[in-house]
Parts: C-alpha cells; sequence; structure tokens
C-alpha cells in the first residue's frame, strides 16, 4: 500500500484560455454575420426582378394574335380563317427560323415542317388547314375549330 507521502501532488493542467479556441469561433460568427447582412441586402433592399424564364415577346404576340382572330362558329365560311392561322404560323417561323425556307412550304410539307418542330401539337392530321382556304364552301363544326386553335395554341406555347 501506498502512504500518502509517497503520492506525487495533482498537477493540474493549465487554464485554458478562452481567446485562441474562440478566435475560430469568432470568425465563424462573423462570417455568418456577413452571409446573413449579404443576404438581407439582396432580398429585402436591393430584390432583382426576377423574370419568368418562358417571358417571350414573339411568343405572347402571337398567342394574342391567335385569340384575336374571329372563329369562323356556326356554319360560316372557314376559309379566311384558315388562311389567316397560316400567316400566323409563316411569320413565326420566319422570325424564328430565318435561315429555311419555310415560307416556301404548302401543303403537307408545311404541316410536316410544323410537326417537326413541335410534334406535341399534331397540326399534321389538320390538312384542312392548308386545304381550307381553297375549297369554296369550307366549313368547321364548333369542335374542331377548337381543337385546331387548340392544337395551334400548343405549337406556339412548346415552341416558340
Amino acid at each position: 500500500m501506498i502512504s500518502p507521502e509517497q503520492l506525487q501532488p495533482i498537477i493540474l493542467p493549465p487554464a485554458v484560455s478562452w481567446w485562441p479556441p474562440a478566435l475560430g469561433w469568432w470568425l465563424v460568427l462573423l462570417l455568418l454575420l456577413f452571409l446573413g447582412g449579404a443576404w438581407y441586402y439582396r432580398a429585402q433592399i436591393h430584390p432583382q426582378r426576377i423574370q419568368p424564364a418562358n417571358d417571350d415577346p414573339l411568343r405572347d404576340s402571337a398567342l394574342q394574335q391567335l385569340q384575336a382572330l374571329n372563329k369562323p362558329f356556326d356554319g360560316q365560311h372557314a376559309g379566311p380563317w384558315l388562311q389567316q392561322l397560316n400567316q400566323l404560323l409563316k411569320r413565326i417561323c420566319a422570325a424564328r427560323y430565318p435561315d429555311f425556307t419555310s415560307h416556301t412550304l404548302s401543303g403537307r410539307e408545311w404541316l410536316a415542317f410544323l410537326d417537326s418542330r413541335c410534334p406535341a401539337a399534331g397540326l399534321s392530321r389538320w390538312m384542312i388547314l392548308v386545304q381550307g382556304a381553297y375549297q369554296p364552301n369550307c366549313t368547321l363544326d364548333d369542335k374542331s375549330i377548337m381543337q385546331l386553335e387548340q392544337a395551334i395554341d400548343t405549337w406556339i406555347r412548346k415552341h416558340v
């Protein structure tokens, strides 16, 4: 057994200084304050106007023009309306594809060109779009008018 006289005195570790380890924590706190201030400045004091990614003046104009066209409901002659639809689509293609000669296409080639740009619209099934303006008594039922307009609306929204 060891007597208390044989024991070495207890050596306490040196007192932990708050400055050196705390220096890292102070830097972290300053960094967080800086980042918080930068976020506040950007979000509250100097907010940027965020434009939607799909904001396109050509698309908006084309959709407005499509809606403004007088639809030939109730058995009216559809030729002028179909011709206006074709003109609208040709203007859009001329603006979007100036290097293509899409303005010279007609018939099935024209519809195939439109479908190659946006197959979701399914415009190739609307042969009346290219032939109707040349038929003497071309009429469409109201449901077909709405479906064709929806197909062109889809083409403009997904393509332009």
